[in-house]
């Protein structure tokens, strides 16, 4: 059976869960953000292109190796996939059904595409998501995404937006494929805040990861 890279990274990211969403609006202290997340465990980022220097950032830690995966998030435009895919992005991530994601799989870039209805979730699977960001996933929390897979089963869903490592437990509890992991997990750290408070927050998610999978 030939495995597309759609089905890459749907299994990448069954197996490591969590995703932290690197963005800041300043560039100075995102990679040192970046390599405490990679100290800690981390695997698998969507760098966000409302970052300064977002597309520098990527291409640098796309080259990091080691079974590091670098994604590109906001990605809105053909341009902006384009950029991204030449800077060593290995997937694409948008806010909603944007130009950018029939560019993104010209390119054989797998898409991580933003929906919060259940019309939007049919639209961004038909688009051909690999899979679906419920965003922002707060705003019904774990209920709301076991609600709307009970008549989608078969889209694989990822919630993003203030998921903690408690919710993050319930919505893998109620069949989340993945989760994206912003300001409960990063903080204030891409701003200049504390690395070490930012590595023990990475722990306690780490630890919530190895807890789901057994």
């Amino acid at each position: 059976m030939v495995v597309t890279p759609s089905d890459a990274f749907r299994e990448r990211l069954r197996s490591e869960l969590l995703m932290p969403i690197i963005r800041a609006s300043t560039a100075e202290h995102v990679r040192a953000a970046a390599d405490t997340l990679i100290d800690a465990g981390f695997r698998l980022f969507e760098v966000s292109l409302t970052t300064p220097d977002a597309v520098r950032l990527i291409r640098e830690l796309a080259a990091i190796g080691g079974g590091v995966s670098i994604g590109a998030g906001t990605v809105l435009t053909a341009d902006d996939a384009h950029r991204v895919a030449d800077a060593g992005a290995e997937f694409v991530v948008t806010p909603g059904l944007v130009p950018s994601i029939e560019a993104a799989h010209a390119l054989g870039l797998p898409t991580a595409v933003g929906a919060l209805t259940p019309t939007e979730i049919i639209a961004a699977d038909a688009a051909g998501a690999s899979v679906v960001k419920i965003f922002p996933a707060e705003l019904g929390g774990p209920g709301y995404l076991s609600a709307v897979r009970a008549p989608l089963p078969g889209i694989p869903l990822v919630p993003v937006g203030g998921v903690t490592v408690e919710s993050a437990r319930e919505y893998f509890r109620r069949g989340a494929a993945g989760a994206g992991l912003g300001s409960p997990l990063l903080g204030d750290a891409a701003e200049g805040g504390s690395l070490a408070a930012l590595a023990e927050r990475s722990h306690a998610f780490l630890a919530l990861a190895e807890e789901v999978r057994g």
